[in-house]
């Protein structure tokens, strides 16, 4: 390949068809430049170093999840219908990527945990949007709590069992459906206004 026509994606793709053969641990950037027919020096042309391109792998997976969630947050739904829809796709997302090809979920889950910087961003990125329907709650009078971002985290650690990677195996359990819902119930209950 020319290096000339080398592009990010390009990269990302051959890094995470690297990662899946040899495992995070033994994958390095000179299997990925050999997976793509160029030098490992051109990929430093995109990347500064190793720990820059497994951020950017990482980064891609994570972000994965903003498509669907976007797509409801531009739903015309009642502010509690659209918070367990985000809620729900939220683990939708990740139990089908767990379902859909374990091995590489567990690898993902694994640089995720190793890459510095990567799940506080992912985190602040879903918290904003999860503040932005408390918000609107807020404002339509069907919330009745003060602070929009108090309440997302609220929100976002009451329901971790449903959407971090460590509790994967628990989603196929035979009660995973009518947790999420008991737990979905118990948060719009807190948030629902009083008066």
């Amino acid at each position: 390949m020319a290096e000339e026509t080398l592009t990010k994606d390009l990269i990302l793709d051959a890094a995470e068809a690297v990662l899946r053969k040899y495992g995070p641990s033994k994958a390095n950037v000179s299997d990925i430049a050999r997976a793509i027919g160029v030098s490992h020096a051109a990929l430093y042309r995109h990347y500064d170093n190793k720990a820059a391109l497994r951020k950017a792998v990482v980064d891609r997976w994570l972000h994965g999840v903003f498509e669907p969630l976007g797509a409801v947050l531009a739903e015309k739904k009642a502010p509690d219908q659209l918070l367990y829809r985000w809620l729900r796709s939220l683990w939708d997302f990740k139990r089908e990527r767990a379902r859909k090809d374990p091995e590489l979920f567990a690898m993902y889950a694994l640089l995720v945990a190793e890459t510095e910087g990567a799940v506080e961003f992912h985190v602040e990125s879903l918290l904003l949007q999860l503040a932005s329907i408390i918000e609107s709650g807020m404002s339509s009078g069907v919330f009745g709590c003060k602070d929009a971002r108090q309440s997302a985290f609220a929100v976002f650690m009451a329901t971790s069992r449903f959407h971090h990677t460590a509790h994967a195996p628990e989603w196929e359990t035979p009660d995973a459906e009518s947790r999420f819902e008991a737990v979905f119930q118990l948060v719009l209950n807190g948030l629902l206004s009083k008066s």
